[in-house]
Parts: structure tokens; sequence; C-alpha cells
């Protein structure tokens, strides 16, 4: 510390007698009041009292009463250091706890050394050069008026950029005036709820097992989830019992079947509100992409996006297309929300689009995230070979099927204690269903994901207590 701005003291306000313990006084109130934390350095007696205007020797006293008192300690060479608080400690702070209550993604504990959560993509295969290259020169060209409020609806850049591939990827039929910049598809949810919420809407179908995230965040809002069964063609259209549906058709999660043609058709003939979840879609290995539902029907589907599994989550940047008819309510959801996305991220990204450089990073992802999924494979093919295996052709996790006895969460659990994160699928459910873990693999390197198999056959070995092969 160098200065004297923490002390909140005015060298003229200083009185003619007493310096010592005026200045005393004010380092107290500074521990007390939090400005100085405990393993703070004080600054040096020379520069603080050259600042407050006061000779050396009235701070190296001031200092000496605070290390009497406790409050810091003194070594030579290594200067004065606060040790804590005068009035006693603040209790803890909550933030942790709050943490732990919500029911989102956060870091694995300190005894996982391989989180195989489903949904983390690889970060280190961030494009780190392309983005700065991108953003260079979009500070060289952007003007004054795009770094103010604009559209809360997005930049219109990057609204016209993702109209065009998103029509050329994902067949989506939608005009750059059509999409929304949100910050990833939790926003899009959220602002969705929202609004159904305000004209009555009380629930929506959801997949189940189905994406947990999804659920949570309509439920937040005000719409409740009511299950609806997942087999090998995806949503059992004719059991939906409510005006909207929340699905993931292009890849389910967490069991990675595609909505069948035939549940297609059944779902646009239902005629509800669909909200399209296009999870997973730019992830695909050993199948041709399956264009999204909105192209055959914008005006029933709410198609939602976004960088997270491609780029990285904490881009915190997504998209948005509803049908016309709602757009207003969105538009205005999203400005009451947070006045809209941050300008400089999104033009970077509109770049990156225009120059191809996102499909490129897009292409080198899917041939790295191949090789790691086949090396899971077959590691789980050889220490969990009485598991079976689903979602294989695309993503970023495996659902591993158990054997009917095997408990899932009582095997996450011993497979945490072996260092290993994986979710049991009945986190996903709302209605029992049979025993699964969900094993994401595109954070880590094959041989990683190899000794994860191997770590996880142990597990179930010690929660069936019996051999596997």
């Amino acid at each position: 510390m160098s200065g004297s701005d923490f002390l909140q003291l005015r060298a003229d306000q200083a009185p003619v007698k007493g310096l010592t313990a005026w200045l005393t006084a004010g380092l107290r109130d500074a521990i007390d009041g939090g400005r100085l934390a405990p393993g703070a350095r004080l600054p040096a007696t020379r520069v603080l009292a050259a600042e407050l205007r006061i000779s050396r020797g009235v701070v190296v006293e001031a200092y000496q009463r605070l290390i009497d008192e406790g409050l810091a300690t003194g070594r030579t060479g290594a200067g004065t250091t606060v040790l804590g608080h005068g009035r006693g400690a603040e209790p803890p702070s909550d933030r942790r706890r709050a943490l732990d209550d919500l029911r989102l993604p956060l870091p694995p504990a300190e005894n996982i050394d391989i989180d195989l959560s489903p949904g983390v993509p690889d970060l280190s295969a961030f494009p780190r050069a392309q983005w700065l290259r991108a953003e260079r020169a979009v500070l060289d060209e952007i003007t004054a008026a795009d770094l103010g409020y604009g559209d809360p609806g997005g930049t219109p850049r990057l609204r016209a950029e993702l109209a065009g591939w998103l029509r050329r990827t994902r067949g989506v039929r939608a005009e750059a005036d059509d999409i929304i910049v949100v910050s990833g598809v939790a926003q899009a949810l959220a602002l969705l709820a929202q609004t159904l919420a305000a004209r009555g809407v009380t629930a929506a179908a959801v997949e189940d097992p189905g994406s947990r995230g999804a659920r949570d965040q309509m439920t937040h809002w005000g719409v409740r989830a009511e299950a609806v069964p997942v087999d090998d063609e995806g949503l059992l259209v004719d059991r939906i019992t409510q005006e909207v549906a929340v699905l993931t058709p292009a890849h389910q999660f967490p069991t990675g079947v595609v909505l069948s043609p035939a549940r297609r058709r059944a779902l646009l003939a239902w005629g509800g509100l669909v909200i399209e979840d296009d999870y997973d879609a730019e992830h695909r290995y050993d199948r041709a992409p399956v264009a999204a539902l909105q192209g055959s029907a914008p005006d029933q589907v709410a198609y939602a996006g976004s960088v997270s599994k491609s780029l990285a989550p904490g881009m915190r940047l997504g998209w948005l297309i509803a049908p016309r008819r709602m757009q207003a309510a969105l538009l205005e959801a999203k400005h009451d929300s947070d006045l809209g996305n941050p300008a400089i991220p999104q033009l970077v990204l509109a770049r990156l689009l225009a120059a191809g450089d996102y499909e490129k990073h897009l292409r080198l992802v899917r041939q790295r995230q191949r090789r790691r999924r086949d090396a899971l494979l077959a590691a789980l093919g050889q220490h969990l070979p009485e598991a079976r295996v689903t979602g294989v052709a695309a993503g970023l996790h495996l659902l591993t099927m158990l054997p009917s006895e095997a408990s899932d969460t009582d095997l996450a659990k011993q497979a945490a204690a072996h260092g290993v994160l994986v979710h049991p699928l009945s986190w996903h459910r709302l209605r029992p269903g049979p025993p699964g873990l969900i094993i994401g693999y595109a954070a880590h390197s094959p041989d990683r994901l190899a000794e994860a198999a191997k770590r996880l056959g142990g597990a179930l070995r010690d929660e069936v207590d019996q051999p596997l092969h």
C-alpha cells in the first residue's frame, strides 16, 4: 500500500496536539471498517508521513500502538502488516452457502481432480488469437455511438451476421430484426418465462429426463415444469397437456436422442408454443446435421442458442428468435433486465462470423472432441462393460445406463471419492427411472478420460460389491 486514501484523513484537519492519537484512531477505524483487511501492508512510514504532512516519528509511534494492541505485526525489512479487526471479526460471508444452494454449475469440490460435468466445453480451445485480432480491428473501427446503450436486442451487425449464419447452418428462418441477443440460453428462457407468466401461462411441458437448468429457470420465473417422458424417438408428443413445451430436439439432453421426423410433425401439428433449445447442435460426429424446428414453423417456435458450448460459457452470448407476435414483450423484458448485452463482444463475434473464423474454430473443435469421445468410449467399454452407452453421435457428453441394481446417486458419490465428478441421471429426472451417469468428455485429454473411466469402474465395483469382468 503506497498512499493514505484508506485512512480518509485530511492533513489540513490534523490537530495541533495529539497527532499520534489522531493517526492511531484513523488506523483503527480503517481496520474496523474493512478498508484494511487482515494481511494488508501499511504504507511505509516515510510515505504516510509525507502525505499527511506530519513527522515520521508520529507514524512510527502510531504503528507501534497498533502492534501493542494486537492489531498489526511488524518485522524489520517486511514492514507493518494488519492482523485483524479490533472489534471482533465480522461473521463469515454467506456467499459460499448461497452458491451451494443455487441449482447452477459450480466449480468442483477440492477433492475432485477430473471434472466430467456435462455441458463443460474445452475452454483451452478458446480461439484467443482470432478473438484478439478481431477485437483490435473492432476497436479501430467503432464509433463513439457504438459504445452507447443502443438497441437492447443487440447490435445490428451481430444480428445481421447471426441471421445469415443460422439460416445457412441451422435452417432458421429469421431476419436481423427477429433476433434478440441475450446472455445465453438461460436468459432466453428467463425472458420467455416472464413474458408467458404475464400472459397467464402457469406451466410448460418439459422433457423427462431433461435439462435441470432449463426447468429450474422456467420455474424460477413462475412457469411450473410438467414432466413428459422421452423415448428413443424423443419427446412423447401425445403426452403434452400444456400450451407450451420446452425441448432440445436436435440433441436431447441428456439422452442424445434426435427428435424423429414423425414426432417433429406431431409436435408442429399439436399447435402450442415450442421453446427450442438448440443444445449442442454444432457438435456432431457420426450423423448429418438436423435442421432446427424453427425453420418449419417460425410462428410457432421460439428458438434459442448460444456460444456457451462452442466458445465458452463465460462469454454470456446467445440469441433468441421468437414468433413475431411475442417480440415487443420480449424486447421490453430484455430492456428492463439489463438494457442490452455489452457491445464490444457482440461486434467481435460478428467479425468472427463474417470472416469465417467462427466456423473454422468449430471444425477444429469437432475433430478434437471426436478423438476424446472415442477415447472415453473405448475406456468405458474396458472398465464398465456392463453399462450401456448412448448419445455418442453428437454433443459433449455420453449417457451411461447402469445395471438395474445400481444407485446412480450413490455411484456418483463413490466416483467423487475417487476424484471424479459425474452427474447421476436422477438429478435430471422429475419422475423415477432407470439409473445412469451423464459423463462429459470435452474438457479433458484422452489419457485423462481413460483414467476417469478406470476410476469409475472401481467406483461401481465398490458400490455393487461384485466384479464387472
